[in-house]
């Protein structure tokens, strides 16, 4: 537990830094351009022969780098600060949001432009596993819950990945078409629908309800068996999967799906949610 509030405090770090940033700059904008822009209007208001606007605005900034304003004007120029810091601030709440959708839409649409034989061919790697089932454990010929554990910890990496990833249920390591016959008998709902249910439930119960938008399911059918694919995108903060009582960090290296231990997680996440 201890390992979760470092991580969401070096995470809160990183966040307030950024805002501070953005609300520093709105504010140099503001008293440096809004304000002297609001004065310059004013004037051309008041006389018919103003300085032009750009040698307005730069006497104005003379007088506030040499001191020569009013108290009245320092007022002025304080609200200017104020309003051009929100302004800062909601630039960069907006520029994240936007980016984040377009990246996300991209690389949703490559994603969709692949087929399934060619993604099996690739082979498994840091952005693509292959997984047998969810419950079914084919070894025993029984229901292994713990399968479902392995699945959500592949999905965990993913998610703190920097660009996701993309999850095949029902392909064995080798590439063979497995299927979802046997992990659809364990289900009430024995079918496609009732699978990703049951996906959604588990992602949503031990990773975090606010993550199922960040993934797209798949069914594809090849020689009459399911395989359902999931494609995962980058989460928007740290995910941790519960062990007992102690919550795991998961990230993908090369090929496998690891977790990080405290030294680890603190400094990736430092660098993965700047």
């Amino acid at each position: 537990m201890k390992r979760f509030f470092l991580l969401v405090i070096v995470i809160w770090r990183q966040q307030l830094k950024l805002l501070v940033t953005a609300a520093f700059i709105g504010a140099i904008i503001g008293v440096f351009v809004l304000a002297p822009s609001y004065d310059y209007i004013n004037a051309r208001e008041q006389t018919a022969d103003p300085l032009s606007s750009l040698g307005y605005v730069f006497s104005q900034v003379k007088d506030m780098l040499t001191g020569r304003i009013s108290y009245n004007d320092l007022m002025l120029i304080t609200f200017y600060a104020e309003i051009g810091a929100m302004i800062g601030v909601l630039s960069l709440v907006l520029y994240k949001v936007i980016h984040k959708r377009f990246a996300h839409i991209d690389r949703l649409k490559l994603e969709l432009d692949k087929d399934l034989p060619s993604i099996i061919r690739q082979g498994e790697g840091p952005y693509l596993e292959f997984k047998s089932s969810l419950r079914w454990d084919m070894a025993e010929s029984r229901i292994n819950r713990s399968l479902e554990g392995v699945i959500l910890k592949t999905l965990a990496g993913f998610f703190n990945s920097y660009i996701g990833g993309t999850l095949l249920i029902g392909v064995a390591d080798n590439g063979e078409i497995i299927g979802l016959e046997k992990d659809y008998q364990t289900l009430k709902k024995p079918d496609q629908d009732g699978f990703e249910q049951s996906l959604m439930t588990a992602i949503s119960a031990h990773l975090g309800a606010d993550l199922c938008p960040f993934v797209h399911v798949l069914f594809h059918v090849v020689d009459n068996n399911d395989v359902c694919r999931l494609i995962v995108s980058p989460a928007n903060r740290p995910v941790f999967l519960e062990h007992g009582n102690t919550p795991k960090f998961y990230v993908r290296t090369g090929g496998a799906t690891r977790d990080l231990n405290i030294k680890e997680a603190l400094g990736y996440v430092s660098k993965r949610w700047k």
